[in-house]
């Protein structure tokens, strides 16, 4: 079984060695505080478990710096989570072993194993949305660090003066505060207010909800004002992508997230930042699309899960 735990949804998914989802619940996960969290989690891998008891074990991706010695989600940047031992908690509740990771992790998992970089040895994977989430595959396996909080590639600084960082991160100009769906929206909605008869002008002159999803929609739409903001956005990721490109050389850089609905738009800006900042051969790192979309981080957690749970049905 996988769980995909975002800021604002619960994904969970059973899911066979062929990479078929056998069961799929969606739940929200907006706002909750630490225990209703787990409340929720417990009840939607009831539920799953219920439909597919021979599930043989749970894996669990949060959008947070993990330690994985010890199970514990450490701190989320978009979620009230704070020390929350996760796997012992979840393990004893639903009697199955559970294993922990970031949820850009288990998405690089997945898209590794079923996706968009079957067969490469060395991955890089970004998860656009609220935020940006990294997930590494060096070698061929997980790369975590040293206590499993490693890959943090959305806080990498772009801007050393830029805006601050959102939700509990300290530092200012990341990555994630200049390409994020966050990140867009706010760009946008300051746009829009400079031109208020442009299709995003009039968006929030109706006080639509002004989010990522609004920006990138009009910019596929045709909107000049909305395509600038994408466009910029993109442009300030591949700077990002060239940093990452220079340091770990990967056969491939994957985009996955919801922002990445935009597609080309996003992806053939990003493309020429890399190819422009980047050093020879890191300029010409293929730069593609997740392949399973919304599923990527479900099924990568379930994929942890297969291949890595403690044999015997122990606690991981």
């Amino acid at each position: 079984m996988g769980v995909d735990l975002g800021g604002t949804k619960m994904l969970v998914g059973v899911v066979d060695s062929e990479g078929e989802v056998r069961y799929r619940s969606l739940a929200s996960s907006h706002g909750l505080p630490q225990q209703e969290l787990m409340d929720l989690l417990e009840r939607e891998v009831r539920a799953a478990l219920e439909a597919r008891p021979q599930a043989a074990a749970v894996g669990v991706g949060i959008p947070c710096t993990i330690d994985r010695e010890r199970g514990v989600a450490v701190q989320a940047v978009n979620l009230d989570i704070v020390d929350l031992p996760v796997r012992d908690m979840l393990a004893e509740r639903v009697g199955r072993p559970v294993l922990l990771d970031n949820d850009a992790n288990v998405a690089a998992i997945g898209e590794h194993r079923f996706g968009a970089a079957r067969g490469a040895g060395y991955v890089v994977m970004l998860t656009i949305g609220t935020g940006i989430g990294g997930g590494l595959i060096l070698g061929g396996r997980p790369y975590r660090g040293a206590t499993g909080a490693a890959a943090e590639l959305g806080h990498i600084v772009v801007d050393i003066d830029g805006p601050p960082c959102q939700g509990n991160c300290p530092n200012r100009g990341c990555l994630e505060t200049l390409a994020s769906g966050t990140a867009i929206a706010r760009d946008g909605r300051e746009a829009a207010a400079a031109a208020p008869d442009s299709a995003l002008g009039q968006a929030l002159a109706r006080e639509a909800e002004f989010d990522g999803a609004l920006v990138t929609g009009a910019a596929l739409d045709g909107d000049a004002v909305a395509r600038d903001v994408v466009t910029a956005a993109a442009r300030k990721l591949g700077a990002g992508l060239s940093s990452l490109a220079n340091i770990f050389e990967p056969d491939v850089i994957v985009l996955g997230g919801g922002v990445m609905a935009a597609g080309e738009l996003i992806l053939g800006p990003a493309r020429e930042e890399l190819r422009a900042r980047a050093l020879a051969p890191m300029n010409e790192t293929p730069v593609r699309a997740a392949e399973l979309g919304a599923d990527a981080g479900m099924i990568g957690a379930a994929v942890m899960a297969m291949t890595e749970a403690p044999p015997g049905g122990g606690e991981s």
